[in-house]
Formats: structure tokens, C-alpha cells, sequence
């Protein structure tokens, strides 16, 4: 009811006669130039913004008025036919459009899944390349010392805690690249790893909430990580929040994750605006979220902080039969 209401609102008069005129065309005129007006009108109403639902309504308004001028039974069944072929040729936009979006939907996935493929590499190659350069630096420098006059000791020595203090950090920023723990223990355990180093790393006290530590699909696990990881980060930098709280819980078929902080806040219908540079990342934000069906929303106001909401739907399937898998 709610919803044909809300159609019957919002659609015109005009909507409904033009339906009228071109259906009547075609029961009378049986053509092909007739039934392309039937494409032309679903292009033009959902260029308008007519939803399926008020077209459908539309085309039983127009139908059932139609039928009501018929007697002659056999009439009334080719009208219906008639009718079916006209509905379906103006519903065709709608399909198209609904495919292009798959499409669309599809190559953002396969995009991302190139995009972790090479942060995976980079990553490595941090970890495993530098850090085997690193060590023969450190060989290096140890050389260099037993060479060295005593009087240098303390230089050695300062240069030896630089190395490290570099070795570590480049550890630090591999595991965040692509933690090991995301792909071995999943996302929980891997969002617990993330928030300590950005916590540590910014002074910023984070408190995460979330006692499943089920598996979710390698995909929504991912996207998930990375739309909270761009947050976080978001957070530090532009917040000028006191304390963070990450919620990860399951409602339902849904899997929901909030970020709130108590930072200035902003306005988030100026920061997605089309052509705008806010450096929140926002889009990517939620075209990640996207990509695996979820939906993602915003609830911020200058001076009130920012609670950030994620819902992606889940397979009980698919989270059962990884709880306990790991990366092989």
C-alpha cells in the first residue's frame, strides 16, 4: 500500500495519457513503429525518474481502462497479449540499464581484486626485498665498525637503531599494505591488528567491538578491510577526534560495521559532490562497498562527529564453511 501510494503521488497525469496514446496505438496499429514508441516511452520515464513500480502501475491503469470499453472475450485475450508485448518492449530500458550496472558492478570487482593482487606484491616486495637489503646493510655497517677507531662506537651504534627503527617501520607498513593475518585469521583479527598500529601510531584511543570472528567471503573481506582502513585513516587525519569505536556485528543476512568518532564533523552531500577534492575518498569508499552488494551511508554535522555505516549481505553458507579455513 505504502508503496502505491507513493507512486500514485508521484505519478502525473500526463504520465498515464501518453502511456495511454502509445499503448492504444499499437493495439490498434499492431506495428513495429507502434511498439518502438514503447521503448522510447520506458527510456524517457526513467530518464525522468518513474520507477518500475509506477510504470507497471501506469500500464495496468491504462490496461484495465481499456478493458472495461471490451465485451468480446477472445478481444479482451489478444488485448492482454498485445498489452504483455507493449509492457515488455518499455520495461526494456530498465533491463539494459539494470545489466549495464552489472556490468559495471563486475568490472569495479575484478578491478579490485587486480588492484590487492598488486598491493599484495608491493607488499612482499617491502617485506621480503627491503628487508633482505637491510640486513646486508646491517652486515655492512657491523664490518665497517670492528675497522673503526673505539671512538666511533656511538655512531655505529646510533646508526644501527636508525636501521632498525626503519626495518620496523617498513615491516609496520607491510603488514598494513596486506596483512597475512587478513588472508590467514580474517577480517576481526586483521581490524584489531590495524587499529592498534593506527592507534599507536596517532595517539588516538580506538575501541573495536566485535565479538564474531566468523569468515566471510575473501571479496567482502577485503572491501571491508579497505573501506575501514580509508576511515581510520580519514579519521586521524581530518577528524580532530578524541576516540574512535569500531562495531562489527551480524543483523540478520547483513553484516553491519560502524565507525563513530566524536571529531568536527562535515557535511557529506558537499564532500560527495561530483568534481569536489576532499581527500575523504569517499567514492572509492563506496564504490569498494559496492562492488560486493552492500550499501554504505554517512551520518555527520559540523561539530557532531562522524558515524559511518557499512551493511553487506552474507551467505550463513559461505561464513560457516570458511570459519576455520586459512589462506591455502
Amino acid at each position: 500500500m505504502k508503496s502505491t501510494a507513493t507512486a500514485g503521488k508521484r505519478t502525473t497525469p500526463s504520465l498515464s495519457e501518453d502511456y495511454a496514446s502509445a499503448l492504444d496505438s499499437y493495439l490498434h496499429d499492431q506495428n513495429e513503429a507502434s511498439l518502438h514508441q514503447a521503448y522510447e516511452f520506458g527510456r524517457q520515464a526513467m530518464a525522468k525518474g518513474t520507477n518500475l513500480v509506477e510504470l507497471v502501475l501506469v500500464h495496468q491503469e491504462v490496461l484495465f481502462a481499456s478493458i472495461r470499453k471490451k465485451t468480446n472475450r477472445a478481444r479482451l485475450d489478444h488485448l492482454a497479449q498485445l498489452a504483455n508485448e507493449f509492457l515488455s518492449e518499455a520495461l526494456s530500458p530498465y533491463e539494459m540499464a539494470n545489466r549495464g550496472f552489472q556490468d559495471a558492478v563486475s568490472a569495479l570487482r575484478r578491478m579490485n581484486e587486480l588492484l590487492e593482487q598488486e598491493i599484495k606484491r608491493i607488499a612482499y616486495a617491502v617485506h621480503d626485498e627491503a628487508g633482505q637489503l637491510l640486513t646486508a646493510v646491517h652486515m655492512s655497517v657491523a664490518n665497517l665498525e670492528r675497522q673503526s677507531p673505539p671512538q666511533l662506537k656511538s655512531d655505529f651504534e646510533n646508526v644501527t637503531a636508525l636501521l632498525k627503527e626503519v626495518e620496523s617501520q617498513l615491516r609496520q607498513y607491510s603488514h598494513e599494505l596486506r596483512p597475512t593475518i587478513l588472508d590467514d585469521l580474517g577480517l576481526v583479527p586483521a581490524l584489531r591488528y590495524l587499529t592498534s598500529a593506527v592507534s599507536e601510531r596517532s595517539a588516538l584511543p580506538i575501541r573495536v567491538s566485535a565479538a564474531d570472528k566468523s569468515r566471510y567471503s575473501p571479496p567482502i573481506e577485503i572491501a571491508l578491510y579497505r573501506v575501514l582502513q580509508e576511515a581510520l585513516n580519514n579519521v586521524v587525519k581530518h577528524a580532530r577526534a578524541s576516540s574512535v569505536s569500531v562495531e562489527i556485528h551480524q543483523q540478520s543476512n547483513l553484516l553491519v560495521c560502524k565507525v563513530q568518532d566524536d571529531g568536527i564533523g562535515f557535511n557529506p552531500s558537499l564532500a560527495q559532490k561530483a568534481g569536489r577534492r576532499t581527500g575523504l575518498g569517499l567514492i572509492s569508499m563506496k564504490e569498494r562497498v559496492n562492488s560486493v552488494g552492500g550499501t554504505l551511508e554517512f551520518d555527520s554535522s559540523t561539530d557532531r562527529g562522524t558515524c559511518l555505516v557499512i551493511r553487506v549481505p552474507i551467505s550463513t553458507e559461505v561464513t560457516h564453511a570458511r570459519s576455520h579455513s586459512s589462506r591455502g
